[in-house]
């Protein structure tokens, strides 16, 4: 699996097969690509192949484009440029840097800390994309001072960026697909298409609707069976979907399951719950939810979901237990045992 594949819901597309027949007035294409260093799959519907196509590429575009921003990967970018100063100086950002990373800290304030960009040495300590390591409290202890989000600065007046400490990391693979997603679904739409999904790996966007007046329907993956196979299917119009789970990346030791998804507070594997479906308006909202709530577990979690106007859930617990927002019930379409 893709190491910085973050969410795992897997779509069902098979009504968009469907639609690549489709002659009622419209036209659909379906691409892929690899961006962000996962698989990409955009789909845009207009009145016309050229403009569908259109579309199509202009999201590909996008994306290319706001990776080369926010890829820690690639040297060039400006997050790179970021951390490669940290404790040294401000480096000056785009808009579209400075604007993810104020909805990174918003997320942030908005999970209590469970959302935390600033995580990133400690996760390399667990190594849980690999075949994984248990760090020792001496070693976790001695990154806490660069996970302190308050030692990031942003100046909006000024555009720039500061990590007051030497080897402070930043990394927005947990809001920035989402936050991907929503620039390429605005540009398609202005390039032409009336309805489309950007898929960029399980941070999914959709607007408008089928040919056939159907809504977008995409499955959630079950936390502890075979991947493919699906706990419950929900349809999405104008909205955004993210999960956060716990068997994306992780390994086995002495029968403990150790995973990616660590609790800035103590440093280690967040163990309140198996998965965190977030559906919202924008993909910012729900990429940059569901880490933060998973990390909160269902009880706090789901009470900041009531709270949020547009955002719904669905938290499956330590135990299994199924929780679910009030505005997604009646939406979700249980899968079978």
């Amino acid at each position: 699996m893709n190491r910085n594949l973050v969410v795992t819901i897997l779509m069902v597309f098979c009504c968009l097969e469907l639609m690549l027949g489709c002659t009622l007035s419209t036209h659909t294409v379906r691409r892929s690509q690899m961006l962000m260093g996962t698989l990409v799959w955009v789909t845009a519907v207009a009145p016309d192949e050229e403009r569908a196509q259109t579309a199509t590429a202009a999201g590909f575009a996008e994306i290319r484009r706001v990776e080369e921003l926010l890829s820690t990967w690639i040297p060039t970018s400006e997050l790179s440029q970021v951390n490669a100063a940290a404790g040294s100086s401000p480096v000056k950002v785009s808009p579209e840097t400075m604007e993810v990373l104020e909805r990174s800290l918003e997320m942030a304030r908005l999970t209590a800390g469970g959302f935390n960009i600033a995580i990133g040495p400690a996760v390399a300590a667990w190594n849980a994309s690999e075949k994984g390591r248990i760090p020792s409290d001496e070693e976790l202890n001695s990154l806490r001072s660069l996970i302190d989000l308050s030692k990031v600065h942003l100046d909006k007046d000024k555009g720039t960026v500061f990590l007051a400490l030497p080897g402070m990391q930043i990394d927005v693979g947990g809001i920035g697909k989402g936050y991907a997603a929503d620039l390429a679904a605005a540009v398609m739409q202005a390039a032409g298409a009336s309805a489309g999904v950007v898929a960029i790996s399980g941070d999914i966007k959709t607007f408008g609707r089928l040919p056939d007046g159907q809504r977008f329907r995409f499955g959630i993956q079950h936390p502890r069976k075979e991947q493919g196979e699906l706990i419950a299917s929900l349809a999405l119009e104008n909205e955004a979907v993210s999960t956060a789970g716990d068997y994306q990346r992780f390994f086995i030791k002495d029968g403990i399951r150790y995973h990616h998804i660590l609790d800035p507070t103590t440093l280690q594997p967040a163990r309140l719950s198996q998965s965190v479906t977030i559906v919202a308006p924008e993909g910012t909202m729900a990429d940059g939810l569901d880490t933060g709530i998973f990390v909160m577990g269902a009880e706090k979690g789901l009470a900041l979901i009531e709270r949020l106007p547009g955002v719904e859930g669905l938290i499956i617990g330590r135990d299994g237990e199924i929780f679910v927002s009030s505005g997604l019930q009646g939406r979700l379409e249980f899968e079978l045992n």
